[in-house]
């Protein structure tokens, strides 16, 4: 291969070399351009000497694990999205909105992870080592075995690892260092690419666990090459409104552990604190006996939460009924509302609805299709669901309430908060002998109205 330029499209990896569109995504409706990148000749009469026998095809049986592969990071909400603590030789590639506390929470995870397993090198491209001090004076991390460089050329970072010996790394960001090598500038797609896939090198190399900071676009999605996320072990989230003092980590990828446990923090003068009881959090505020609230339990992965499911029904302003919601998925909640109308006999097509998960929270899974129904129902109705029951249920097209998994555990998380009753499916009732709660088993939208709403409808 010569050296020089070629153009590369960072979607199928298409190559020319002049600058242009990709004319196979163009086949699909995508015109993306063609990313410059700058191309290397190899140097002549070197030959590869025989492969390390670490290289070479070894025995599944032969493969041996060794002890404590997973080092926990000393934050149990952390640990608990990681699977267990963080892998050995890992990548973890954390975004999030920008202030959203991603610095913050591993700046404190690099404390547990120096106190018990010293040096940790924190790489902090973004800020001065003297703006990381005043953060960590805040969050009183003192830790004598963290090593901070505010550093952007990778290619030094990686030559200062035979000195420093790191049995951690963090770089915050990803898109602010680069590989002088290359012409292209930092956060640039090339740069970006190369970066990450010289860091799982490093990481898997030399067995050091490593979290990666990541910058996010408008749209919430990560900034950068899609193949980032590719290269790394563990995508995570951390979501969050700017305006609520809630932060929740969310795995999406995670080559070592679920993808559906997440991790709760609330976010205070002192840093992130770790939220034990986040349905109790959730909850806190709920305001009793007031038509349009009702409470679901959503199951996170094996760890239940109790959400609020707020709606209001109000008569249409202008002539067509405008739908607002907030923490879940708007076309489900619109698909509700036409079963409510079609299948309960509710005129509730022609009105204003506007839904929300309060607190912040979001929901996603099914489950919490009564839910949706019921608080809507009962805002158009003006009648009250009591508090101390809690909701479950998916909705079909044809108005019947189907079964969900995960019964029994959600079920103990609201007795524990107090709740006395539970309307669940029919189907439902067998998988529970002995409930901690009232149960009640509905296998319609007409049986639950019924149940919570008695009366409502005929008044």
């Amino acid at each position: 291969m010569k050296a020089g330029t070629v153009y590369r499209c960072q979607q199928c990896g298409f190559a020319s070399p002049k600058a242009g569109t990709c004319p196979d995504c163009a086949r699909t409706g995508l015109y993306l351009a063609l990313v410059e990148e700058r191309v290397e000749a190899p140097a002549r009469g070197l030959r590869r000497g025989p492969a390390p026998a670490s290289a070479r095809p070894t025995a599944l049986r032969d493969v041996v694990l060794e002890q404590g592969d997973r080092l926990p990071t000393g934050i149990a909400e952390l640990d608990r999205v990681l699977g267990g603590g963080v892998v050995r030789g890992s990548l973890v590639l954390i975004g999030g909105d920008p202030g959203i506390g991603k610095s913050t929470l591993l700046l404190q995870a690099a404390r547990a992870l120096a106190q018990a397993r010293p040096p940790v090198l924190y790489v902090t491209a973004e800020e001065s080592a003297a703006q990381v001090k005043m953060r960590a004076d805040r969050l009183g991390v003192q830790a004598d075995g963290l090593l901070l460089w505010a550093e952007t050329d990778l290619a030094a970072v990686q030559a200062a690892l035979d000195d420093v010996k790191p049995r951690a790394l963090i770089v915050d960001s990803i898109q602010t260092v680069h590989l002088p090598d290359l012409e292209s500038a930092p956060g640039s797609v090339a740069q970006v690419r190369e970066c990450g896939a010289r860091l799982m090198t490093l990481a898997k190399g030399r067995s050091i666990p490593t979290f990666l900071v990541g910058h996010v676009t408008k749209e919430g999605a990560l900034a950068g090459p899609r193949v980032l996320e590719h290269l790394v072990d563990t995508v995570l989230y951390f979501e969050g409104e700017r305006h609520h003092a809630y932060r929740v980590l969310r795995a999406v990828k995670n080559r070592f552990g679920s993808t559906n446990e997440i991790g709760v923090f609330e976010m205070g003068g002192s840093g992130l604190v770790e939220v034990a009881n986040p349905s109790a959090f959730f909850l806190a505020e709920r305001p009793a006996d007031t038509p349009g609230s009702v409470t679901v339990a959503s199951l996170e992965g094996t760890r239940p939460l109790l959400l609020e499911l707020q709606a209001l029904v109000a008569r249409a302003s202008f002539g067509t009924p405008r739908r607002t919601v907030l923490g879940a998925d708007y076309n489900r909640v619109c698909l509700l509302l036409a079963v409510l109308d079609k299948r309960a006999g509710l005129a509730i097509a022609s009105q204003d609805v506007y839904v929300n998960v309060a607190g912040g929270g979001r929901v996603t899974e099914p489950a919490a299709d009564l839910g949706i129904v019921l608080a809507a129902a009962s805002s158009h109705l003006e009648r009250s669901v009591s508090n101390d029951v809690l909701v479950l249920g998916e909705v079909g097209l044809t108005g019947e309430v189907r079964r969900v998994t995960g019964l029994e555990p959600r079920l103990r998380a609201a007795a524990q908060l107090g709740f006395r009753a539970a309307l669940v499916p029919r189907g439902n009732l067998v998988d529970c002998p002995s409930p901690p709660l009232a149960l009640r088993g509905v296998a319609s939208v007409d049986e639950a109205l019924d149940a919570v709403l008695a009366g409502a409808r005929d008044a």
